[in-house]
């Protein structure tokens, strides 16, 4: 048969030739490449339980699983970033180290690259080196809890790996829902909520939610978040509290795609009412719903383009206590904030010297049009709702990320006291309280990232 040269072509004919030479949609360089995995973090012995101090045993039982999960990202120019979210109290200093370490080396990501972020659920594992003055651990117990974070810090490396590599080309959607029980707790009494007709302080109700599709627009993963504490529990049995209800809904609904929840700016804020499993599982669908209407509606595309930035900046503390504060706590006081008041006067008296700062981690990711602030600590929603105002009420507010040190109060809250504002930081073991000014520290180290990233101020 005798070739023909392609002008000899009919029309169409050349146009389907020209397309069976370009590149396959699902190969297209102007598409995001993602990975996710996921693997059970539920404790299979018995240890302590993370959040609260009144618990006088480990835990004997389970509502729900405890998970990790990964989303890994790529953009058309081959930028990576690992989202890794948790079922964990939050992530001590010790611990994101060395995980963000050995992501480094394995994987060669920056820490600007990497968010380890904590639901801060109060039904999950306690951490080595995390709230020890809480909890009454004996040594069993300090050895089982050292061998399970060990191997947590390995298997979220690898999990991370497993994350890289399964990506493959995908769309990114960005969008904001509304869920309502997030509650002010500073500014409402929790055993006169049933009585309130009037909610007060300062709240956030959004519900940030990312969605990733495949090319043929099926649901591959949805990332969401929400700024409320996961204290509807406070039994003995493992649970991922309101967020693990939530994301199981919406894995039932989705079959085959992974549900991310990140933690926002809780630091003040908690359900209300609380205490029983029902009331659980109802915040869990409420805001599981809040993310359906999102993904039912329009969503913004969000373009392959990934930018991100990282800083820790020294967050300065008042000096120690004096040797004759500690000495009358230590009569006055029980529990933890007797405990702690023996740890550091038996510190103090061996000469201990301690630390006039803490490093504090910020961070900025920008996926295409859509900016996510990120801060370690519990922060309380005035940071969330600064950010806002500044930046537009669309950008997404990540706490309890890379490092969870102690509760992050605005300058009012520092002022005021009050557990966010004074006790809470012997609750983490620091020394004393933050010195005043931290407020506008963060702020203006977000503002300087954000100019790096070429974010504008809000018009």
């Amino acid at each position: 048969m005798k070739s023909l040269a392609l002008s000899q072509l009919p029309i169409f004919t050349l146009f389907l030739v020209m397309c069976a030479s370009l590149p396959l949609y699902g190969q297209n360089s102007m598409t995001w490449k993602i990975g996710t995995d996921k693997f059970k973090i539920t404790p299979q012995s018995p240890i302590w339980m993370a959040g609260y101090g009144h618990r006088d045993q480990p835990a004997q039982g389970k509502f729900s699983e405890l998970w990790i999960k990964v989303v890994a990202f790529e953009d058309q120019q081959g930028n990576s970033a690992v989202l890794v979210t948790s079922d964990l109290l939050g992530f001590p200093r010790k611990m994101s180290e060395k995980i963000r370490r050995d992501i480094h080396q394995k994987h060669a990501l920056t820490k600007s690259q990497v968010i380890l972020n904590s639901s801060h659920t109060h039904s999950g594992p306690v951490l080595e080196a995390a709230l020890y003055d809480i909890y009454p651990l004996d040594k069993e117990q300090q050895q089982r809890i050292s061998e399970y974070s060990g191997q947590l810090e390995q298997n979220i490396v690898e999990s991370v790996g497993r994350a890289l590599a399964n990506r493959e080309p995908s769309r990114v959607y960005a969008g904001n829902g509304t869920a309502r029980f997030q509650v002010n707790r500073r500014n409402n009494k929790e055993s006169e909520i049933h009585l309130l007709t009037e909610l007060k302080g300062p709240i956030d109700h959004a519900v940030p939610v990312i969605k990733i599709t495949d090319l043929q627009d099926n649901i591959k993963a949805v990332v969401f978040g929400y700024a409320c504490h996961p204290t509807v529990l406070s039994q003995y049995s493992w649970s991922a509290d309101y967020p693990g209800y939530a994301q199981e809904a919406l894995e039932a609904n989705h079959p085959g795609a992974m549900a991310l929840f990140f933690q926002g700016a809780a630091g003040d804020q908690n359900p209300l009412p609380r205490r029983t499993l029902p009331l659980a599982r109802q915040y869990g669908s409420a805001l599981a719903a809040a993310v359906e209407r999102v993904l039912e509606e329009d969503m913004r595309s969000l373009e392959p383009e990934l930018s991100y930035a990282y800083e820790e900046i020294d967050l300065a503390l008042n000096p120690p206590m004096s040797r004759e504060s500690l000495e009358t706590m230590i009569v006055e006081e029980n529990g933890y904030m007797k405990r702690w008041a023996e740890r550091m006067l038996e510190e103090q008296k061996g000469g201990q010297e301690r630390d006039s700062s803490y490093p504090f981690p910020i961070q900025i990711w920008k996926l295409g049009a859509q900016v996510l602030f990120s801060m370690g600590g519990e922060s309380t929603i005035g940071y969330a709702n600064r950010l806002k105002a500044k930046y537009g009420p669309e950008v997404f507010v990540m706490a309890y990320s890379n490092d969870v040190m102690g509760y992050i109060p605005t300058e009012t809250i520092l002022k005021e006291g009050g557990y966010e504002g004074y006790s809470s930081q012997m609750v983490y073991g620091l020394h004393n309280t933050w010195k005043a000014g931290l407020e506008a520290q963060i702020l203006s180290t977000f503002d300087t990232l954000a100019r790096q990233l070429s974010i504008t101020e809000n018009p």
